[in-house]
């Protein structure tokens, strides 16, 4: 397969992209089916804001004039979905990101400028209660898939038996400190204080069988919002899905810090200044509920589950780090 964008019409008129776009609408509507059956709201998330997600890893945001104020293009609408509870308990987007990755994110074949999530919140819920219903969720989803686009699955040379231990067993699951003593007896220097970089999970994610989480990663390699643990300060009560075979990351989640006290402090403790996000906080002052939530990558959730040698693959217009297209 290519390992780069094609001209935008060979690309569209694709058998493969066919194949592969009808796959990603049948994960997007059983997802919709699961999470409205149970209870859930999908909103319109924003797309522009005065404040973005701040906790990407290695990339940049995009400003935008917006009638004379520096408005940025959503990374991630987290604050968004936190404060989106002050309307339902139970929420869901489908929600579009852009974020100015490295040119050298290009070669993991994992990252686009622009991807879209599947972005869960739910109020007064823990991470175990998200872990469980991401778990769930993938199972349904994939399950629908399986069912409804057997035959194309298999036009793309994708087994279903890659899925029957994810469908019959619980996920795996690591702590941080576990996943980086495993990388450093295997030869790669992982940071301990530092997210799992690139390299590190794709070593855990080619040893892997089943999907699995990775939680507890250390306070400062996150953004602000990902809860610190009350009985372990340092640690984050948060997780990453990553899924096996060499994929990756799927999914990250936490339980939410939402005490404007917290809030500020946390804020201050990444070096930005509070009045930042004055809307934000404003609301925190006011009160929002406690919460739990995850956001799947749509587009690297369909490249795993179709198989697919690149994210981009999984795009009707993919757009790569460093490469201007359509």
């Amino acid at each position: 397969m290519p390992d780069g964008p094609l001209d935008p019409r060979e690309h569209l008129t694709s058998p493969t992209t066919r194949t592969v776009l009808r796959i990603q609408a049948a994960l997007l509507a059983a997802a919709r089916r699961y999470l409205t059956e149970a209870g859930f709201v999908e909103l319109l998330p924003p797309i522009i804001g005065p404040v973005t997600d701040p906790g990407i890893r290695g990339s940049k945001q995009i400003d935008v004039d917006f009638y004379g104020h520096r408005y940025k293009l959503m990374t991630s609408a987290i604050l968004y979905k936190q404060t989106s509870l002050l309307a339902f308990d139970k929420i869901f987007y489908i929600a579009p990101n852009v974020r100015l990755e490295p040119p050298d994110a290009f070669s993991t074949q994992r990252h686009l400028v622009e991807f879209h999530q599947i972005d869960v919140e739910v109020a007064e819920a823990g991470r175990a209660d998200v872990m469980r219903l991401l778990e769930g969720l993938l199972r349904h989803q994939i399950a629908a898939v399986e069912s409804e686009h057997g035959d194309e699955l298999a036009a793309l040379g994708r087994s279903t038996g890659a899925f029957k231990q994810l469908q019959e067993q619980p996920f795996d699951q690591m702590t941080h400190a576990a996943a980086v003593t495993a990388l450093q007896e295997l030869g790669h220097e992982q940071s301990p204080q530092a997210e799992i970089d690139w390299r590190g999970e794709e070593v855990l994610s080619t040893a892997a069988g089943v999907p699995f989480f990775v939680t507890d990663y250390p306070k400062g390699s996150r953004g602000f919002y990902d809860r610190e643990s009350r009985s372990e300060p340092g640690l984050l009560r948060n997780f990453d899905l990553i899924a096996p075979e060499g994929f990756g990351e799927l999914c990250s989640g936490s339980e939410r810090e939402f005490e404007h006290r917290r809030l500020v402090s946390r804020i201050r403790e990444t070096g930005e200044n509070p009045a930042k996000y004055g809307w934000y906080l404003e609301a925190a002052r006011h009160g929002i509920p406690s919460s739990a939530g995850f956001g799947i990558g749509v587009e690297r959730l369909t490249r795993y589950v179709a198989g697919l040698d690149g994210v981009w693959q999984a795009s009707a217009y993919p757009k790569f780090p460093g490469m201007v297209s359509a």
